[in-house]
């Protein structure tokens, strides 16, 4: 009964993820959420074009849910199954409370976000084949990479709309330490392309919404970082295959 209330959540989950992605992108509810974004321009925000792997992270944490109905007993699930609900219930709250202005609490709540999907990244097993890499390694790393970085972004966005916009210098210690953490996150996530592909993403789209040149070479830095060090630790394991996509 528990893996069936369990399984039963998470396509719940990811329905109000995509009601509720609707709802913040068509202003519905408040204003939408590229409005809100682009009333307090920073040096850390991606260019629109970047949030377009939203369409990514939700097919796949649909096709992740579904596939955790048929396969609720599986042990993989049970020990990811609550961290994912969690954090499908934690993403659509903060659409509504960030196209409603509450910054402060929409910030709480992607950190939260944050610590969910880190939760269900590190209960990972080893894959059984392609179809866990593909419906179910690699939405949960996607969607981790990203959200990290938007959290920093968020932070930032969050920041402006109190009047403390990051400076220059405030953007570039910002991204140097996002490349730095995402690079030593690269070493313990047990997935390691998904995460590195959407942070590098996420990292590039900030580099092209920015006018300032040092922040764009920042950028540019922690993405050759992230994908380096991706790069180091799949060619020094025998295991390559499994290291890259879990």
């Amino acid at each position: 009964m528990t893996d069936t209330w369990r399984s039963g959540a998470l396509v719940c989950a990811a329905v109000l993820q995509v009601l509720a992605g609707f709802v913040g992108g068509a202003g519905l509810w408040g204003e939408s959420v590229g409005t809100v974004a682009n009333s307090y321009p920073t040096l850390l925000l991606p260019a629109g074009a970047a949030f377009t792997i939203w369409s990514l992270i939700y097919a796949g944490f649909g096709a992740l849910a579904i596939r955790q109905v048929v396969q609720r007993r599986r042990d993989v699930h049970r020990r990811t199954g609550w961290w994912l609900v969690a954090a499908g219930v934690l993403n659509a709250t903060w659409i509504l409370l960030f196209t409603n202005r509450l910054f402060l609490l929409a910030q709480l709540v992607i950190v939260g976000l944050l610590i969910c999907l880190v939760c269900a990244a590190l209960r990972l097993q080893p894959a059984n084949g392609w179809a866990d890499r593909l419906l179910l390694h690699i939405p949960v790393m996607v969607y981790l990479g990203w959200v990290a970085v938007a959290t920093v972004a968020g932070a930032a966005t969050t920041a402006a709309a109190f009047g403390a916009a990051p400076g220059i210098t405030a953007a570039i210690v910002a991204l140097a330490l996002t490349g730095v953490g995402a690079a030593l996150a690269v070493l313990r996530l047990p997935a390691v392309i998904g995460f590195a592909a959407a942070v590098c993403w996420a990292l590039a789209w900030i580099a092209a919404n920015t006018p300032t040149t040092w922040v764009q070479v920042t950028a540019l830095a922690a993405i050759a970082a992230v994908a380096l060090t991706a790069v180091i630790r799949i060619e020094r394991r025998p295991n390559r295959s499994t290291i890259a996509w879990g």
